[in-house]
């Protein structure tokens, strides 16, 4: 149906702008359709994608489309969506049109002019805003469906990425309907609605500030310890936008036991490989913090020595990324006035696992597919060991 419009759309351009070039008239920017703004350059292309179906044997239709790719910008009015009509159509058929067009009635030619403006108004493709604002009120809609939920939640997944969007969620009362949703019966809309909250915040203090505000951190937590390992994930992402670089958010996530729910997670091996990867870098992002800004309070969970070994431990894994986000962890942990150099040489066994890593690099760097990545891994290992030694011998320096 929108590929038929647009065809119609651009033939009735064609007809109507070569009525004037023949005629060697100019566009009237005061009739009934001057003034009109097409969509933005994006909305048309995706308009356009849209309207192309797969396997299509019209060739001219494609073409239309085809061409558009070497637009700039779209159309900024009707004029010139006519110009570029001229420009992309056979001058043989453009004449004959145009004299079919010079027997048109002057009522019949306002007929055809009614028409082109209605099909624009049409198929002008709403503002992001919008947009945003039909999703919230299909969330807000008791009798809305299980899919109906579903779409709106990954459209706005989409919607705010964009900081600008991200800041009109709350104003639209977007962000209190989506928290809501973590209290859905369906896990399916708790992970999409985590997911969208994650997303929002994301280096924004703005809104980390009104989600936390609104109450949501302690059901996210609360949600990582799901039975269901996506809702868990997209729960824990959530948690690390809304609490990174953002003081009272860590201070709350403290007060929550979040650094517990840390622990029992990298403590256990078994865990999904993606929930483990996204623990431990929360603990390096929060021990970054730390050591960058002064705050009342670190977490109590850092001078455990259990949980040390957890993290530790992690270097050992066979995932590559894994192990990568375990020792930027344990860097970031070494460099903390709380954490005792003899509790990870001792416990930890942080110098055993130093060279086994190295062990490790040393045979991924004859690969090729993997050389590159062995080195630049290898150079971070050299920087925690550094680091390791010399909080190791300030320690065991005995006083003359």
């Amino acid at each position: 149906m929108e590929r038929v419009a647009i065809r119609f759309l651009v033939a009735t351009a064609v007809i109507l702008a070569a009525a004037a070039v023949i005629s060697g008239e100019l566009v009237d920017e005061t009739s009934a359709t001057a003034g009109l703004l097409w969509s933005t350059g994006k909305d048309e292309s995706d308009l356009l994608s849209k309207a192309e179906p797969e396997n299509s044997d019209d060739s001219s239709a494609a073409a239309v489309v085809n061409d558009h790719d070497d637009l700039d910008g779209g159309f900024s009015s009707l004029e010139g969506m006519l110009h570029w009509a001229i420009g992309h159509s056979d001058p043989t058929k453009l004449k004959e049109n145009a004299e079919d067009v010079q027997r048109l009635s002057t009522s019949e030619l306002q007929k055809r002019q009614l028409e082109l403006k209605e099909l624009i108004e049409k198929m002008k493709m709403p503002s992001d805003a919008e947009l945003m604002q039909m999703a919230i009120d299909d969330l807000n809609n008791s009798s809305s469906s299980l899919e109906d939920r579903q779409r709106a939640l990954q459209e706005l997944l989409i919607l705010v990425e964009p900081l600008d969007n991200a800041n009109d969620l709350n104003k639209l009362g977007g962000l209190a309907i989506v928290i809501q949703e973590l209290d859905h019966p369906d896990q399916d809309i708790r992970r999409l609605s985590a997911w969208v909250l994650g997303k929002a915040c994301q280096n924004n203090a703005a809104v980390q500030k009104q989600i936390l505000e609104l109450g949501a951190l302690s059901k996210l937590i609360k949600m990582v310890k799901s039975s269901s390992i996506e809702e868990a994930i997209k729960a824990l992402y959530a948690v690390s936008t809304l609490i990174q670089n953002n003081l009272a958010g860590q201070e709350f996530f403290y007060a929550e036991d979040g650094d517990a729910m840390l622990q029992e997670i990298l403590s256990n091996s078994s865990n999904d490989i993606r929930l483990l990867r996204k623990a431990v870098s929360v603990v390096a992002d929060l021990a970054e913090y730390q050591l960058e800004n002064i705050i009342r309070a670190g977490s109590p969970c850092f001078g455990n020595r259990f949980f040390l070994k957890s993290v530790v431990d992690l270097t050992a894994s066979t995932d590559l990324d894994l192990q990568e986000k375990a020792l930027v962890a344990v860097k970031n942990l070494l460099q903390l006035k709380t954490t005792e150099a003899l509790v990870l040489k001792d416990l930890c066994n942080l110098d055993g696992s130093l060279e086994r890593m190295r062990q490790q690099l040393l045979d991924l760097m004859a690969e090729e597919d993997h050389r590159d990545y062995a080195v630049d891994l290898e150079t971070l290992r050299r920087e925690v060991e550094l680091i390791f030694h010399e909080k190791l011998g300030k320690v065991m320096k005995v006083p003359t």
